[in-house]
């Protein structure tokens, strides 16, 4: 049975699904907020509609345990085989109910921006980043995702020492984040005279698509100082104190305004200015933090850093994180990727589950 606290949760969640209903009626024309309960209302259904399954289920064990006390031996034999039913499910419906209760990945949701290099092996690396090219695309159709190259380095031979693409479509982020890292090819390269194989690499890197920046400034972040402007003297000089200087506390970075008549006038340009100072300066702190996660994924192109092996003689892949081998090639380099990614997405929530209960 679920724990005490699961269980409250798990009611508080179904007493807040019944009401946004209610919340969206009396939101009206309010067309902002109607969407707004209704992502929330489709973001809850899943786990509402299993806590039910699982009360429904605890109700009938419950009656089954009941009938095992009757006096009637066919009727305790049919409760005692429904009993070693319904427990089974009951367990498995617990730890499926535990993991929707895992707080998500926030950019699970979001496009994602991928990056692939040819790594060890020459023309034959830039052709195998071709063949992953490719495979990523074909994967992202048949998902009903778009993709959009962003830039690209071609080798010259059909292969890319360089591609960056942008994958567009819900949830992008949540499958496609299993395949950073380095992938390997041992097949005959077409310029190989005597048959020998060569093992070559590809690193791919993926980031979650980034939200606009948007810069909101405390006022206790900021301090004021006002001041009499200086000017050529005679009757440029300010006798009044309209002149501003804004100091953004937490990054040192200092403003200064004087050219508007008023104090206000040279407060508002002032801050326009230090906006664009923190805009760009949060853009480069972005960009080299996702500079930072893309040399982290993409290592160094080394064949000993390796997360997956395509051996062309054999038709097999391996998935070298899991332990897992697909006998089917050609189906994997035309998209076939979900065996992969759904045991590497299980491993993970487990892993996650076992995390909390720990």
């Amino acid at each position: 049975m679920c724990s005490m606290e699961l269980s409250d949760k798990l009611s508080g969640i179904e007493e807040r699904f019944e009401a946004i209903d209610g919340e969206i009626a009396e939101a009206g024309g309010d067309y902002q907020r109607v969407a707004e309960l209704a992502k929330e209302r489709a973001d809850l259904e899943s786990i509402v509609s299993a806590f039910r399954e699982y009360k429904s289920l605890s109700n009938d064990l419950e009656q089954a345990r009941i009938l095992l006390d009757s006096s009637d031996e066919e009727l305790q034999e049919l409760a005692d085989a429904e009993v070693a039913e319904l427990k089974p499910k009951m367990d498995a419906l617990e730890q499926e109910l535990r993991l929707m209760l895992l707080p998500r990945d926030p950019r699970d949701d979001r496009n994602v921006i991928m990056e692939i290099r040819a790594g060890t092996g020459g023309e034959e690396a830039g052709l195998f980043a071709a063949n992953l090219f490719r495979m990523y695309s074909r994967y992202a159709e048949g998902r009903g995702w778009g993709v959009d190259v962003l830039s690209q380095n071609e080798t010259g031979v059909g292969g890319f020492k360089e591609i960056i693409f942008e994958v567009k479509g819900a949830g992008a982020f949540s499958r496609l984040k299993y395949e950073s890292g380095v992938h390997r090819v041992q097949r005959v390269p077409i310029t190989e005279s005597q048959g020998r194989i060569h093992t070559s690499t590809a690193t791919v890197a993926v980031l979650a698509e980034a939200d606009e920046v948007e810069i909101k400034v405390p006022e206790k972040d900021i301090r004021i100082d006002v001041y009499r402007s200086s000017g050529a003297g005679g009757q440029n000089v300010q006798k009044n104190e309209t002149a501003v200087r804004l100091t953004h506390l937490p990054t040192g970075i200092v403003v200064q305004c004087q050219d508007e008549r008023s104090q206000l006038q040279n407060r508002l340009r002032a801050m326009s200015i230090l906006r664009a100072r923190l805009y760009e300066l949060a853009l480069r702190e972005q960009q080299e933090a996702q500079d930072a996660t893309r040399r982290a994924q993409v290592g160094t192109g080394e064949r000993s850093e390796k997360i997956r092996t395509y051996n062309y003689p054999q038709s097999r892949v391996t998935d070298h994180r899991i332990g897992l081998s697909s006998y089917n090639l050609p189906g994997v380099l035309d998209g076939g990727l979900d065996t992969f990614i759904d045991e590497l997405a299980t491993r993970e929530e487990a892993e996650r589950l076992q995390a909390v209960n720990e």
